[in-house]
């Protein structure tokens, strides 16, 4: 790809099209660095994973306590079994994630944020000041797309700079 690349942000998540899309940034760009650059100032991919929020996540509420116990008491353990729950599996999808990057010789930098995928990979991507923003396409059909939405096509719509959708599985 021409260009001069600094910033990439690749949006990762448990699907196998989200890895496809890390691993074919990895293959065809490159992160261009100046001579003379700080660890910090160096050309990077960020590998950036949304986590939902407990109550996005799960769709669940735990619901009143049985037999005429008050509606709206949270239940402290529930929600934590559930936040400990998310960490495990952000932590298997960072370390997927970051195997994929071992391979090659880059500057690799990872950022995991909670809130809604859609608005978050918006606002990531705009607060790096990124020039390319790669992610996956599941290929939900009509009928899904309309009643989860599309995140990619979101992004299409919300993202100031490029974006490469990686469509397929190989």
């Amino acid at each position: 790809m021409a260009g001069k690349l600094r910033c990439v942000v690749v949006a990762v998540d448990a699907s196998e099209e989200s890895m496809n899309a890390l691993k074919w940034g990895l293959q065809n760009l490159k992160i261009q660095s100046q001579q003379g650059e700080t660890e910090s100032q160096l050309g990077s991919f960020v590998v950036l994973h949304v986590q939902s929020p407990p109550t996005i996540a799960t769709g669940l509420n735990p619901g009143a306590i049985p037999f005429g116990g008050p509606s709206h008491v949270e239940v402290p353990a529930f929600a934590a079994a559930i936040e400990g729950h998310q960490k495990r599996i952000t932590k298997a999808i960072m370390d997927h994630a970051l195997k994929i990057c071992t391979e090659k010789n880059v500057n690799v930098k990872t950022q995991v944020v909670v809130g809604n995928p859609k608005e978050m990979i918006c606002e990531v991507t705009a607060n790096l000041q990124a020039d390319l923003l790669v992610m996956g396409c599941r290929g939900y059909g009509t009928i899904k797309r309309m009643f989860l939405g599309s995140v990619s096509n979101y992004c299409i719509n919300h993202v100031e700079c490029p974006i490469m959708v990686v469509k397929g599985t190989s």
